[in-house]
């Protein structure tokens, strides 16, 4: 907190050392077991039992197995709309890509701090969202230098290009292809920051105009608790059109990388 009785918006993005591992070190860094680590693990555990909880393969499927069923089945048709028959062996990664995301943004949401309990949105730290986006963009260099080898960098230069702009496309598709990670990273980093940031402020309101008495309270606190509770609701949806958004592009880049388009 900023000041007593006042929320600091920004407070909630902290990184803190967990369980005395402040100084803990190795080959010279620190490697403390943070806050941000620990909400991965919970979100990584939860996605494990999740996916383990509906591969029973049960004659008649219960709705936990159908959940796990329609999710597998939806990132199959993504990626056969966008990459085609070479999409089928990426479904695992972009299965656990688009989950992990959609699990952490909405872990992130729940209201447990009226358990005492402060959860925390990995997905909010651009380090977190920068090397899921890093690991993508390798996966699709590796692939598109595995399939095409140097005829990969066919991709800068679009058919139908005029001879006199070969000296201009190519750096612009360049450069256009080299932000990808940059802007895959920075669109669900900013979308889920400013989300907890508004939903912080709001809060602030309520506490501040409760405090100061009735009147204001009624005025400025029940409005801005009721907007809380439409923006968390709206929260839900961004967690999942962010995760979605991500494993559509990375399809999109995996796409380039197969078939050079």
């Amino acid at each position: 907190m900023a000041e007593q009785g006042k929320v600091d918006p920004m407070h909630q993005f902290m990184i803190e050392p967990l369980f005395g591992t402040d100084h803990l070190t190795l080959g010279g860094y620190n490697i403390a077991f943070t806050n941000s680590a620990l909400w991965m693990l919970i979100t990584t555990v939860a996605l494990f039992v999740f996916v383990a909880g509906g591969s029973k393969k049960q004659l008649v499927p219960g709705r936990w197995q159908m959940a796990v069923e329609s999710l597998t089945g939806f990132i199959d048709n993504l990626l056969a709309a966008n990459v085609g028959p070479a999409g089928k062996k990426y479904v695992p990664y972009i299965f656990s890509l688009f989950s992990f995301i959609l699990f952490a943004n909405v872990l992130g949401l729940l209201p447990l701090g009226l358990v005492g309990v402060h959860p925390f949105t990995a997905t909010s730290h651009f380090t977190v969202t920068g090397v899921l986006a890093v690991l993508s963009f390798a996966i699709v260099l590796i692939v598109g230098f595995k399939r095409h080898g140097l005829h990969f960098f066919s991709l800068f230069v679009p058919h139908g290009t005029p001879g006199w702009l070969l000296w201009l496309i190519p750096f612009i598709e360049l450069i256009s292809f080299l932000v990808r990670p940059f802007s895959l990273a920075l669109r669900l980093f900013v979308a889920m920051m400013a989300g907890h940031v508004l939903l912080e402020v709001l809060s602030s309101f309520v506490i501040a105009s409760t405090n100061s008495g009735f009147l204001w309270g009624t005025v400025v606190g029940l409005p801005s608790f009721l907007l809380m509770i439409a923006i968390c609701a709206l929260e839900i949806l961004v967690a999942g059109i962010q995760a979605y958004v991500f494993a559509l592009l990375t399809s999109l880049y995996l796409n380039d990388a197969e078939n050079l388009h």
